[in-house]
């Protein structure tokens, strides 16, 4: 049989299936090294502020699957303070309101994963992730074989946001000029 036809490979996957092993051997809040260490091009990050940041999602479940998050390392709704909430849903909007423009989704999927129970792969540091939909974007991949197909690379992507963000005129990154 031909390889090709018998198996689907995605290696990029595996940085996220090793981090997944045990808790001694989780790495660092990426979100925190993010605010810590900036580099917007390779952490593709969006739009960074006082307060919050957009960045595209490292292992999205859909092409332009985005994270809102605080700048601050708190794991918890009910930590948030109000211009902190105010701020992240803020940005949240402004993301939609980018997909929409970037990518003309037909709908969104906005939401919150608290615990890891609740599937929140980063359980200290809340995020919003917002994952644009399409009519009949559900397809045969992901429901016979747990695979999703991502049709845009990540940085050919992140070009396209930047693009849509700045004409959109919306918030200027503090990173950016």
């Amino acid at each position: 049989m031909n390889e090709f036809r018998d198996n689907l490979w995605a290696p990029w996957r595996m940085e996220y299936i090793e981090s997944l092993d045990t808790p001694q051997s989780q790495p660092d809040c990426f979100l925190c090294h993010y605010r810590d260490h900036p580099d917007d091009s390779g952490q593709h990050v969006i739009y960074r502020g006082p307060m919050s940041m957009i960045v595209m999602n490292k292992f999205p479940y859909t092409n332009g699957h985005l994270l809102i998050a605080p700048l601050a390392h708190k794991a918890d709704v009910t930590d948030l303070t109000n211009s902190e909430s105010s701020d992240v849903w803020a940005r949240t909007r402004d993301a939609k309101a980018l997909l929409d423009r970037t990518l003309g989704a037909h709908g969104y999927n906005i939401g919150v994963n608290l615990g890891r129970c609740a599937g929140a792969g980063l359980p200290g540091h809340i995020h919003i992730h917002i994952v644009p939909r399409w009519n009949g974007d559900t397809n045969f991949m992901s429901v016979l074989g747990d695979v999703r197909v991502i049709p845009q690379a990540l940085d050919k992507l992140h070009g396209a946001l930047l693009t849509s963000w700045r004409e959109l005129g919306l918030p200027s990154s503090d990173s950016q000029p």
